[in-house]
């Protein structure tokens, strides 16, 4: 791959130009992108009595403050150069106030967008006073006898309205599903909740307030959490109906859920799996490792071991008596293709992480979990989305099986769309690669927000 943005020291030249003084100078931040990923930059504008002067950041390599020797507002479009890297850039004020434009560097040419802002502040992460109420909470599922910790929004000045448990993805998470300096779940509730919706968020089990084991848990389960929120909820009075919104993971529990618990009013499906875990996770390394530029020949034979490996656990009674055997596979393909020694500590340690991950009840009950035939139990409403670009649940695939389970179900009342142009966690990109997650400064798409809600809302007669 090239090196791009090698750090320099050139002169400012302060280019002359006119353009709206509320756009021009400040903070401005985009994402490059590059054969295998992205990177993130930061332009920076100053505006002086002899015009315009820029510098340009690029955090992920460590060079700050780049001088650029040229730079130039004119009619809302911005034209900088740095000669000694080779790059030049040019584009044009949009009317959503960001820069749209080609970025230039030795031969090499990319669409880069612009949005106002250094990156570094989330804008969606909601700020009180809120018009909302809102309440530490802890329920109990008695089955299981795990006490849980949450946040609970409701509306105020409303006799009646819907209210929502979201339910987290993979891996333990916090209520506000916290990942990668975002909180999606903390901006889904605060939007729903100004809506007119109620939401619980809940800490998923061994995380933060909430008690239990996260690792010694399945998928059937964290259903049997969602549950007991639904039986907490309905203490609320003014709460009309309840419903469940799962994110990835989270989509295969709130349909459990649904399929065997009829006070669950509906299900939003958030880049919910239609296909069986291991189908999926195959697709979904196969995707990503393509989308970062993994070698063809080295990536069949990653996707020859997981095929192995998963057989053998969805084969299995009892996938930890399998330990013995995928550590040998593992092994054997660290020492062959990865280049590793043999009695190297870093070496075995790596091996028991990989197995150790494999072996985790919570992974292998995904692996084994297969979405359609629970999806054709599922009466109450559905709304299943997707973003286009997501490499961890393909829309397509993933979205055309939720349909056919649901009509083969006879299911009355489903909507499924996938929307242009988002990743995995419903953010605009660009590649849809997970290395793009941080570094997008937006959280949640304003796109998907309005879906989710209007939905609720016109399911409840209160467009």
């Amino acid at each position: 791959m090239r090196n791009f943005l090698i750090v320099c020291i050139v002169c400012f030249i302060g280019g002359v130009g006119t353009v709206s003084a509320q756009h021009d100078t400040g903070a401005w931040n985009g994402m490059l992108l590059l054969p295998g990923g992205v990177l993130k930059l930061v332009l920076h504008i100053e505006r002086n009595e002899g015009g315009y002067t820029a510098s340009l950041d690029s955090p992920a390599q460590g060079a700050l403050g780049i001088p650029v020797d040229t730079v130039c507002w004119r009619d809302e479009q911005l034209r900088f150069v740095i000669r000694k890297l080779g790059v030049e850039y040019t584009g044009k004020l949009n009317e959503k106030g960001e820069i749209e434009g080609t970025f230039k560097q030795m031969g090499y040419t990319s669409f880069l967008l612009f949005v106002p802002g250094d990156g570094n502040v989330r804008y969606q992460e909601p700020r009180g006073p809120y018009p909302y109420r809102v309440e530490e909470v802890f329920f109990e599922n008695k089955r299981d006898s795990v006490r849980l910790g949450g946040t609970l929004t409701l509306p105020e000045g409303k006799k009646s309205f819907p209210t929502v448990v979201l339910i987290s993805g993979s891996g333990p998470q916090n209520r506000n599903e916290e990942m990668m300096g975002h909180k999606p779940f903390w901006v889904l509730a605060d939007y729903l909740t100004r809506q007119g919706i109620g939401v619980l968020r809940v800490d998923d089990r061994g995380v933060e307030a909430s008690e239990g084991d996260f690792n010694s848990s399945s998928l059937w389960d964290f259903a049997s959490d969602a549950e007991a929120a639904v039986n907490f909820l309905r203490r609320e009075k003014k709460i009309r109906r309840i419903g469940l919104i799962g994110h990835s993971e989270g989509g295969c529990v709130a349909s459990v859920a649904a399929s065997r618990n009829k006070r669950v009013g509906f299900i939003v499906l958030l880049a919910g799996p239609g296909i069986r875990g291991d189908r999926l996770v195959l697709l979904q390394k196969e995707l990503i490792g393509k989308a970062y530029g993994t070698d063809p020949k080295l990536a069949e034979k990653i996707g020859d071991l997981d095929r192995t490996i998963f057989d053998r656990i969805i084969a299995s009674d009892d996938p930890e008596k399998e330990r013995d055997s995928i550590t040998a596979l593992v092994s054997r393909f660290a020492h062959e293709h990865l280049f590793l020694k043999p009695g190297n500590m870093s070496v075995e340690r790596w091996i028991q992480v990989q197995v150790d991950g494999c072996l985790v009840p919570s992974y292998t009950a995904l692996l084994r979990y297969d979405p359609y035939p629970i999806l054709k139990k599922v009466k109450c409403p559905v709304l299943a989305l997707n973003g286009e670009r997501d490499l961890q649940v393909p829309a397509d695939v993933n979205l055309e099986a939720i349909r056919k389970a649901l009509m083969e179900g006879k299911n009355k009342r489903f909507e499924i769309k996938k929307l242009p142009g988002l990743n995995h966690l419903f953010q605009e990109c660009i590649t849809g690669t997970p290395g793009e997650y941080g570094i997008i400064e937006q959280t949640f798409s304003p796109v998907a927000l309005k879906e989710i809600g209007e939905w609720i809302l016109d399911l409840h007669g209160k467009k």
